[in-house]
């Protein structure tokens, strides 16, 4: 049984949105959690699968992260991997996506990855 959204929450913010996710204070639609990230589906999906990939810990943007954040980086990828599957999505492809900034698209400062498949992406984005 995967863990709660709530479970090893640490470094939380009380005005962030996705903080707020992990604590169940905002309903989500839970895809996997581990003890690490959280992952859930997005409220304004942009693909069949658009699934976005959290941290536990606060992390504002993938400008801020650091050296010591290696290891949580690496398990946004392999859950990133794990929701690909569950989603039937590997063989025709999927992309993953990390916005950094308001040119970007970035509208929540809490690091997340988006897991987008089930369709034919365009390039160049946006």
């Amino acid at each position: 049984m995967p863990a709660s959204p709530a479970a090893g929450t640490f470094g939380g913010v009380s005005d962030c949105l996705f903080c707020r996710i992990l604590e169940g204070d905002v309903p989500s639609e839970e895809v996997l959690a581990t003890e690490g990230v959280y992952a859930f589906r997005d409220i304004n999906p942009q693909a069949p699968t658009h699934v976005l990939v959290i941290p536990r810990e606060h992390i504002e943007s993938a400008d801020t992260v650091e050296a010591h954040h290696g290891d949580v980086l690496a398990e946004m990828v392999l859950a990133a991997q794990r929701v690909a599957r569950a989603d039937g999505i590997v063989d025709g492809g999927y992309r993953l996506v990390w916005n950094v900034g308001d040119d970007a698209g970035n509208t929540v400062p809490h690091l997340h990855l988006h897991v987008l498949g089930g369709r034919r992406m365009a390039w160049p984005p946006g």
